[in-house]
């Protein structure tokens, strides 16, 4: 076998792994998964599993930046349109966090930091605050080439995420059973991003006129309906 196909397939094992521990991790919790409950889930022996995270807690860790990754993509590959790059990252980030096993990952956090507040910086560590280093990185690189206008990135960052999914995921955490459906989800990322846009662009005419033309485009939505 060569060395490509090893990592890939190596790449592949890693991934189910931290698949597995999604699942997990979303029906237990943190202080209720096991390592020997990811392994079965993941259909891999305890040692093979030792041999790609040494303990629960770098598990845990993998999988909230892989996610925190996927959602940043846009950011640290960005396409230099930044309109575009702002509403693909919208749709990544909800296509990720309304996710049902991480929204009830999330209520099961919430339900173990009184008890065991390490779970809670360990999550916010792995995800939201890596999320929002990102969101910043991008924002300021904005700034220096003149599209955005701000004094504080993290105020920024943290209302570029407030105003575009909120509200919807705020109450997908209380009522399980009433998840926003896609067009609920495009109203909400399109209309935040209009706010954003108002705040913080230099030339906001202009931009809001881009944001309308690439949020009704069919293309968009077949994209984020698949």
């Amino acid at each position: 076998m060569t060395g490509s196909r090893r990592q890939q397939n190596r790449l592949n094992r890693e991934r189910a792994i931290l698949d597995a521990a999604l699942k997990v991790f979303a029906a237990q919790g943190y202080t209720g998964a096991s390592m020997d409950a990811v392994a079965a889930e993941a259909g891999v022996t305890k040692p093979t599993l030792y041999s790609y995270f040494p303990s629960k807690e770098s598990l845990f860790q993998a999988m909230m930046l892989g996610k925190r990754d996927v959602m940043l993509d846009v950011f640290e590959h960005p396409s230099g349109d930044m309109v575009a790059d702002l509403l693909v990252f919208a749709w990544a980030y909800a296509d990720t966090v309304m996710r049902p096993e991480m929204l009830a990952l999330a209520r099961l956090i919430i339900g173990e930091v009184q008890r065991f507040p390490e779970i809670g910086r360990a999550y916010q560590a792995s995800g939201p605050d890596h999320l929002l280093r990102g969101i910043m990185r991008y924002l300021d690189s904005q700034r220096r080439a003149g599209r955005l206008a701000f004094e504080d990135a993290e105020l920024a960052a943290q209302d570029l995420w407030g105003l575009i999914l909120s509200a919807p995921r705020t109450q997908a955490l209380y009522m399980p059973d009433a998840l926003p459906d896609r067009a609920t989800l495009h109203r909400y990322i399109t209309n935040g991003l209009r706010v954003f846009l108002k705040a913080y662009s230099t030339a906001p005419a202009p931009d809001l006129h881009q944001l309308e033309a690439l949020a009704s485009a069919p293309s968009q939505q077949v994209r984020h309906d698949a």
